[in-house]
């Protein structure tokens, strides 16, 4: 069985002949894993890792459009942008060459490979501010649905070319949550995000790809509607944010795989060796044999030595088996 197989088998709750393993790694400490292994690639081979993120594309915004809108207005608020066609086309293959050759390298290795693609309300925080945007979810909730569903239309453009290209699965990135609750109200998102996240889903899984959430914070209060929308995995399902495993095994388990399970903010990096071995058993007590992708909850923080990052991996091959 190969990575991808393992990966698979696993989010459709199939036998596999062990736990899919993979990490965000790369972002903070790619120096210093590339001193002791020489490159983050020569990591993830040594310690098998069955998944790679794939990022890169054409930017979705026009930043000429953006750039003479803020010259002309003081504030950007939504119902501007709805008189302006501030999208790209994805189409030139040439946005597109460095994806090709990633998901190329990580095929010849078999792995599992999805595809970063920004959600609704995370991408506008780039134009907003996430201040600014959180306000305009009251004030113009209306105009945001329109330009959420706006970027679906490129989204779903930009999936079905990586999924031409050999993405297994396409990586909705849309932080939706805070420590203790969502960062807005339920029903924005019932209204506003979810039929255009549905839409966009329901054309990843008619190119014959699988669908993937990445949403931190305390997400309990909108479950059903991922669940409904029709995600086949979600990442990173945080605990330390009001959301423990057992939440997930008896009642979503059979709807959806997760991924995640290593805390970047509570656990590795954080805790000493014998807590942090402690916490690694805890989780596999939990999830193996399950629906579970071993992941990092995020990016390894730059305050994790790599000692700590080593010592983890090692354990987490060791209980994957």
């Amino acid at each position: 069985m190969n990575s991808t197989e393992r990966v698979v088998n696993t989010i459709l709750g199939k036998e596999t002949d062990r736990q899919p393993v993979y990490g965000w790694v790369k972002e903070n400490l790619s120096d210093e894993i590339s001193e002791i292994f020489g490159s983050v690639s020569a990591f993830e081979d040594h310690f098998g890792f069955d998944a790679a993120h794939i990022f890169g594309g054409p930017w979705s915004f026009d930043g000429d459009t953006f750039d003479r809108l803020r010259a002309q207005n003081e504030e950007l608020t939504p119902d501007i942008l709805l008189d302006y066609d501030i999208f790209t086309v994805p189409d030139d293959d040439k946005d597109f060459e460095a994806v090709k050759r990633d998901i190329a390298r990580h095929k010849e290795r078999g792995r599992f490979c999805y595809m970063q693609t920004p959600g609704f309300f995370e991408h506008f925080n780039t134009v907003f501010g996430i201040e600014d945007h959180l306000m305009y979810t009251a004030l113009y909730p209306d105009e945001l649905k329109e330009l959420y569903r706006r970027q679906g239309e490129w989204t779903k453009r930009f999936a079905e070319k990586c999924i031409s290209l050999g993405a297994d699965m396409i990586h909705f990135s849309d932080d939706w949550g805070s420590q203790r609750d969502m960062l807005f109200s339920p029903s924005f998102w019932k209204d506003a995000i979810y039929p255009a996240m549905k839409d966009a889903v329901e054309l990843v899984h008619e190119k014959g790809a699988f669908a993937s959430l990445h949403s931190d914070g305390c997400i309990k209060k909108v479950l059903d509607g991922i669940k409904d929308i029709g995600f086949d995995v979600l990442h990173p399902w945080q605990e330390n944010a009001g959301m423990p495993l057992e939440l997930y095994l008896d009642n979503y388990s059979e709807d959806f795989a997760i991924m995640g399970g290593i805390c970047v903010q509570s656990a590795l990096g954080i805790m000493k060796r014998d807590e942090l071995e402690k916490e690694i058993r805890r989780v596999f007590s939990l999830l193996k044999g399950k629906r579970w992708i071993c992941c990092t909850s995020h990016f390894v923080q730059k305050h994790c030595h790599i000692d700590d990052l080593i010592f983890a991996y090692e354990l987490i091959r060791e209980l994957a088996e």
